[in-house]
């Protein structure tokens, strides 16, 4: 068996195309454009990479982006009064405060003030806490692109058994309340688990989350599962995820390629999120 490639670029594309469509129409019918204000902490190389891509897409799609660019060592009063002003900017729909935060900052406390209708990352308390009850709000970017690729080869979820490895509060956790959401009986497994191997067999879906390159072989997969590879690692000059997927894709039914599968979905779930906040915003 060799496994269909899920292309996430061509996906994210079409989405990116749906939402700039959406934003043209709404300019023509004499609204102002969605606005996202970004802000960034510091100078993480790989922080000013995504921020610099978030831009250029809510670029090509007609979305405006404000940049706020602050020091490392700036203090929290003054992050949570710039996150205020943003919650209290009617021009201004989505804010999105880039992580990792440096260390003496409380990611909490700094995300958790952002406004629930305007966190385009679906990461505060709130928002999350709608997605655990299945009521409407933002939802987290990467786990809406992995069910968004997911059902790009499995249309109906409902009854299928789903397998996430990895718990983290950014992409496993929600994946699994996301899954289970739409009808799937979902596996949480994680480092405390024992033998995960035994568990993900009986999957139809596997989600890998995990941050441990290669972790997964075809002896973890039934054949015919869509497998889907959530990690990015540098190995050898090249990107691998936490999947190894020549192996996997001979007996897998789909599988998400690293690079070019979940990654490209995380900003067009962003800028797809950052509609959604605006649009609700215009009915309010």
């Amino acid at each position: 068996m060799s496994a269909r490639i899920i292309d996430g670029k061509a996906i994210a594309s079409q989405v990116r195309n749906k939402v700039a469509e959406k934003v043209k129409t709404h300019i023509e019918q004499g609204s102002r454009p969605p606005c996202l204000a970004v802000i960034l902490v510091g100078n993480n190389p790989a922080s000013e990479i995504y921020v610099n891509s978030k831009e250029k897409t809510c670029a090509a799609v007609g979305i405006t982006s404000k940049g706020f660019r602050l020091p490392i060592d700036v203090e929290k009063k003054e992050l949570l009064t710039l996150i205020e002003q943003l919650n209290n900017d009617p021009e201004v729909d989505g804010i999105l405060l880039q992580l990792p935060l440096p260390e003496h900052l409380d990611r909490v406390a700094c995300v958790g003030a952002i406004r629930p209708e305007k966190d385009v990352d679906g990461i505060t308390p709130v928002n999350e806490g709608r997605l655990v009850w299945n009521y409407p709000g933002l939802y987290p970017c990467t786990p809406l692109g992995i069910i968004y690729l997911i059902k790009s080869v499995v249309s109906d979820l409902s009854g299928k058994v789903a397998a996430v490895v990895g718990r983290s509060a950014l992409v496993g956790m929600p994946t699994g309340t996301l899954l289970e959401n739409e009808g799937c009986t979902t596996i949480g497994l994680h480092s405390e688990s024992v033998d995960c191997a035994q568990w993900t067999r009986l999957a139809d879906i596997v989600v890998v989350a995990t941050g441990h390159h290669h972790l997964v072989g075809k002896d973890w997969i039934k054949p015919g599962a869509v497998v889907i590879d959530v990690g990015i690692h540098r190995h050898n000059n090249k990107l691998s995820g936490d999947v190894k997927f020549d192996e996997v894709a001979e007996i897998a039914g789909a599988i998400t390629p690293v690079p070019g599968g979940v990654g490209p979905m995380t900003i067009a779930m962003l800028i797809n999120n950052c509609l959604k906040a605006y649009e609700d915003q215009l009915i309010r």
